[in-house]
């Protein structure tokens, strides 16, 4: 839920839980923050560290049986900072030190450890002015020589490129990038999206598949994007100039990342672009030219979009279908939040962040939570779960909904029901085609038959609930839905059959 809260305002949050167990429990949603640099303040009590003689010794069995040598193991590999409170003086300095080092570029979850004793303590009033205030670090701004350098390059490009995956939650670096594309007509794409940045008909984007467009790049700057193509697969050509922009061009949390960086430039990926729009000066001749090829390119696309969409409205309907139809009910501020449920490349998005996708580090069951997050930041905004069955499972359902339920907040969730761990099957036919997993007349510990009754889940908490086995009924359920939510204040659940697919 805090991951979600961040994605809507921007602003960070804190999360407390019980000792090792619950930080244990919270570990995978602290991997994907940390993936998706998000700034969280994640706090967890200690098992009291004496057996007898102070105030908070220990009393129950339990207590020792949560005894760890180093608790903070747990998330110290993904955490910028991790603290263990000594005295009970620390507390005030040790929230501004580890919220102003959340908030500091590149953001990202910190942990605090507070052992019983400290805690229940008392502390003498101080007389001394208060703790002092520690303001993040302010943003990076680019090297003036390394943006000359990268404006030279894009300004002589015959095909340059842009890949990008993910924006901030103001929406800035998606301005400066529309206009940087349009001025210049360099082609964007999101390969692997978390958060969508172009809209889906601007001229300048190429959707969400870079291989094409990488095969005849000769200039490509990718902007803060931990993966813009997968080497194996579709990586430029040796004699491409690829040029890395970001708060952390190289990324240096992931220990192997051998992508190529003929120039990486540390900065604020907003006042980076701002910097190059600046630097590259007047538009060149082949601008025109180009413009009107993207623009060509992205004619083609949305009407291949259309096209498949259509051919998927059947029983059970395809995701395709699914995804045009969730966002042609989306207004100005709705969002959805995707964890292998929707895809982007067969949506009308008009704005960036829009679409909130799970993290690289694909830790399931995120979806769910990360929408009621950012219900209770907005509750006047449309928010969408679209999730697979396997990631239902994975959300602790019954919880997600009693929250919603509990806190008045009326998300709409889609579940999209394959009836299998789709994403477990491409991955052993991608690895062994030719394997006996994939030549048997089923395959082995996929199958999610016979399926629950999720809809019982959800209508547990009163939830409004339906299931919708074919793409024509889709429309009108999604408005049924969408009046529950708007006029009731109620949540509501769909459960979609949708057929498998190799593609996603």
């Amino acid at each position: 839920m805090a991951h979600g809260y961040y994605l809507v305002s921007g602003s960070l949050q804190a999360v407390m839980v019980h000792v090792n167990v619950g930080l244990a429990n919270s570990a995978m949603g602290i991997i994907n923050a940390a993936s998706d640099n998000i700034p969280v303040l994640m706090m967890s009590g200690r098992t009291p560290i004496t057996e007898s003689g102070r105030l908070g010794s220990r009393m129950t069995p339990i207590q020792y049986g949560q005894e760890m040598y180093e608790q903070s193991s747990l998330v110290s590999n993904v955490a910028k900072f991790n603290y263990e409170m000594r005295y009970p003086e620390q507390g005030d300095m040790l929230a501004m030190r580890a919220t102003s080092l959340a908030m500091s570029e590149p953001r990202g979850p910190v942990y605090v450890s507070l052992p019983r004793e400290p805690l229940m303590e008392k502390v003498a009033v101080q007389a001394a002015r208060p703790t002092a205030h520690q303001s993040p670090a302010s943003v990076p701004y680019p090297d003036p020589e390394a943006i000359k350098l990268a404006a030279a390059w894009l300004a002589e490009a015959k095909r340059p490129l842009i890949l990008c995956q993910r924006g901030d939650t103001e929406g800035r670096l998606a301005a400066a990038l529309t206009a940087l594309a349009n001025t210049h007509a360099i082609a964007v794409a999101e390969p692997f999206p978390i958060r969508n940045l172009m809209a889906s008909d601007d001229p300048m984007f190429l959707g969400y598949d870079a291989a094409a467009a990488l095969k005849e790049a000769d200039v490509v700057l990718v902007v803060d994007s931990g993966v813009p193509w997968i080497e194996a697969l579709h990586r430029p050509a040796d004699t491409t100039r690829v040029i890395h922009l970001g708060t952390d061009p190289t990324f240096q949390r992931m220990p192997i990342r051998g992508y190529q960086a003929d120039l990486a430039i540390t900065s604020d990926p907003a006042a980076g672009i701002s910097a190059l729009a600046r630097a590259m000066g007047e538009p060149s001749p082949d601008v025109p030219e180009r413009g009107a090829r993207a623009e060509q390119l992205c004619k083609a696309r949305l009407a291949t979009a259309d096209e498949l969409a259509l051919q998927g409205r059947a029983s059970p309907m395809s995701a395709e279908w699914l995804s045009p139809c969730i966002s042609d009910i989306m207004d100005d501020d709705a969002v959805v939040f995707g964890e292998l449920g929707v895809v982007p490349s067969a949506m009308r998005l008009r704005s960036p962040n829009r679409v909130f996708i799970n993290p690289h580090s694909g830790g399931l069951g995120w979806g769910l939570p990360a929408a009621l997050g950012a219900q209770l930041a907005d509750r006047e905004r449309l928010v969408i779960a679209c999730i697979g069955d396997g990631s239902y499972m994975f959300a602790n359902p019954t919880a997600c909904h009693q929250i919603a339920e509990a806190l008045e907040l009326p998300i709409l969730t889609i579940v999209k029901n394959n009836g299998v761990w789709n994403a477990v099957r491409r991955s052993v036919l991608n690895s062994y085609p030719d394997g006996a997993a994939a030549k048997a007349n089923a395959m082995p510990l996929v199958s999610l038959e016979p399926a629950p009754d999720y809809g019982m889940i959800a209508a547990a908490s009163r939830a409004h609930v339906e299931r919708v086995e074919h793409g024509d009924d889709l429309p009108a359920a999604l408005a049924r839905a969408l009046s529950v939510i708007r006029n009731e204040r109620r949540q509501a659940f769909l459960e979609v059959r949708v057929a498998l697919s190799d593609r996603h």
